[in-house]
């Protein structure tokens, strides 16, 4: 077994070292945050996915997984830190990646390998990476070896995925991607394909997550051309996918998490070529908008109206918040009145109604989320956004009594619609 140092410890990354260390590797992780690395140390994991505490807690006492405070010469760097996404340029920060590149390369020996996971756009591995590493005074690809492994985890499964999903690596040679199999090998049990570059292998990645983002904007435009005609959206969909050859996802209130809303842009970081792919984020985007005009249809003013929103994290059953269209709608809710496209049938503005959120599985302190009966006492509206269980199981005659209205809108398609229907509600599905 080799030795191995993981860069970030974050979503991928802790996941990543710890799978590698419960798998006989000797496993450095280091974090830039301190933060990270003390509460690593003292035993509690900073982020929530089923299963991780108890899966770091055995590498942590097996001593196979170390937190250490720099980073340590090792066989194996493995590079899982962010890559942000900037909404001004609609380009990637690479900062994360770069800086790591210059901390790995002041550590690199000869036949050492280094492995980029992180999403980045096509091209960052050899254009950006390479260079970096070459610093260190070795050659990229001919002493040292250099790969692209796209993580392809979801919050939620993450340390199964880990272990079963197909992987794909891309080396700057045979030499890299060979050395780049041996280690991922040693704990994955889907198939391990090598491509011919790594700019091939950050391509398909992109084009992974773009094929979804594209599949629900047509959805979600459905969804709006299905209210014109009256027609339930879902229905349809259903209907249209018994045709051999057509498999339509579901709409939905937008898209989340860090992958869907982000990559398909950094395909455009060296192209103009975004097209197709650049309206279907603007229709992914615009679906809170849509949500918005529904509200208005139903509740006409939302000027001293209060709006639940159930539904924080992006995903359902998961406490992740990053781009939840939950979160994405109570702030636009609130801000309706300096909203630049109006929203009303005459062309106005709206007046900003109350907004609470209530959400069981997140627990970020800094987000300002009721409990369930405090969201929906006095609600004149409750949107669902997120597919949680606990949110399926409702009962509707309990939120018949302590609501002041009887809008509700699904944006998920959990409720019953008779259920809710024979309770006095009128129900919306987006």
């Amino acid at each position: 077994m080799s030795e191995v140092c993981v860069h970030g410890l974050g979503y991928v990354g802790l996941p990543a070292a710890t799978m590698m260390a419960n798998y006989g590797h000797r496993v450095y992780g280091y974090d830039a945050d301190p933060e990270v690395r003390s509460l690593l140390r003292a035993g509690d994991v900073h982020l929530e996915e089923p299963g991780l505490r108890a899966f770091v807690t055995q590498g942590l006492e097996s001593g196979q997984l170390e937190v250490v405070d720099e980073v340590r010469p090792a066989d194996y760097h493995v590079v899982c830190v962010p890559t942000p996404f900037d909404e001004a340029s609609r380009t990637a920060d690479l900062g994360y990646v770069e800086s790591v590149g210059r901390a790995v390369a002041d550590h690199l020996r000869v036949q050492d390998t280094v492995v980029l996971e992180s999403t980045v756009p096509p091209g960052t591995t050899e254009e950006v990476l390479a260079p970096i590493l070459e610093e260190s005074g070795l050659a990229v690809g001919e002493e040292v070896a250099l790969a692209h492994c796209p993580e392809t985890v979801l919050p939620g499964d993450i340390i199964a995925e880990l272990r079963n999903n197909d992987r794909i690596v891309g080396g700057v040679d045979s030499y890299s991607s060979q050395s780049a199999v041996r280690l991922y090998e040693s704990f994955v049990d889907g198939r391990i394909r090598t491509v011919s570059s790594p700019t091939l292998a950050e391509f398909v990645k992109l084009i992974q997550n773009t094929f979804r983002d594209t599949n629900i904007a047509l959805a979600n435009e459905i969804a709006r051309l299905a209210a014109d005609y009256g027609v339930d959206s879902r229905d349809a969909i259903a209907l249209a996918n018994g045709h051999p050859r057509v498999d339509i996802l579901q709409p939905g209130p937008g898209v989340g998490g860090h992958c869907l809303p982000v990559d398909p842009w950094f395909l455009g970081h060296d192209s103009e070529e975004l097209d197709l792919i650049e309206t279907a984020r603007r229709v992914n985007d615009g679906m809170s908008e849509f949500i918005i005009g529904i509200l208005v249809e139903e509740l006409g003013s939302l000027a001293d109206r209060k709006i639940a929103i159930l539904g924080a994290a992006y995903k359902g059953n998961v406490g992740d918040t990053r781009s939840s269209p939950g979160l994405k709608l109570a702030r636009e809710l609130q801000y309706a009145d300096e909203k630049p496209t109006p929203v009303t049938a005459d062309g106005g503005a709206i007046d900003p109604p109350t907004v609470s959120v209530h959400d069981p599985h997140v627990t970020d302190p800094t987000l300002n989320l009721d409990d369930l009966e405090a969201a929906t006492t006095d609600a004149d509206a409750v949107v669902v956004t997120t597919d949680h269980d606990e949110f399926e199981r409702l009962n509707p005659a309990t939120l018949r009594e302590r609501m002041c209205g009887s809008t509700v809108v699904d944006t998920k398609a959990i409720l019953r619609p008779e259920a809710w229907r024979r309770a006095g509600f009128d129900l919306r599905r987006v």
